[in-house]
């Protein structure tokens, strides 16, 4: 079950153990604080998409045994950030080179990448952090990200 760590008007945060069976619960809490901002439901369906696909790959791909992988939500400038850190700070996401249209995955950071404005990664002192953002037309107080 997902613990919530903070709650702010325009910022969530919360973690789930780094374990397959987690990520729909991962999903439903980062559906609940898009309904609760009052998103437009096309831009929630593609953000909760790409949080999920990020918290995903995070569980998959992290080698650090009995970690967290902490999500947060918040509202940036014009836009929506999803930001998705765990403690595996070698393991760094790159776009596939090639698709293979057999395969049964591989194809989630193209996803992304054609879902979000803009997405990367970033090393912390102690995590990797991998980013979505999302513009949200109806956002009246843009300012820089």
């Amino acid at each position: 079950m997902p613990t919530a760590v903070t709650t702010h008007p325009r910022r969530d945060t919360f973690r789930i153990p780094k374990h397959k069976r987690h990520v729909p619960q991962a999903r439903a809490q980062i559906r609940r604080i898009l309904k609760d901002w009052a998103l437009d439901a096309e831009l929630a369906h593609d953000i909760a998409t790409v949080a999920t696909e990020l918290v995903t790959n995070s569980v998959r791909h992290c080698r650090v045994a009995l970690a967290q992988v902490e999500v947060t939500l918040s509202i940036r400038g014009c836009g929506l950030l999803v930001e998705v850190s765990d403690p595996d700070r070698e393991r760094i996401p790159t776009l596939p080179a090639g698709v293979d249209e057999e395969a049964a995955g591989g194809r989630g950071l193209l996803l992304v990448a054609g879902l979000a404005s803009r997405w990367g990664h970033d090393l912390r002192p102690f995590t990797k952090c991998v980013w979505a953002y999302f513009l949200i037309p109806e956002e009246s107080r843009c300012s820089d990200y």
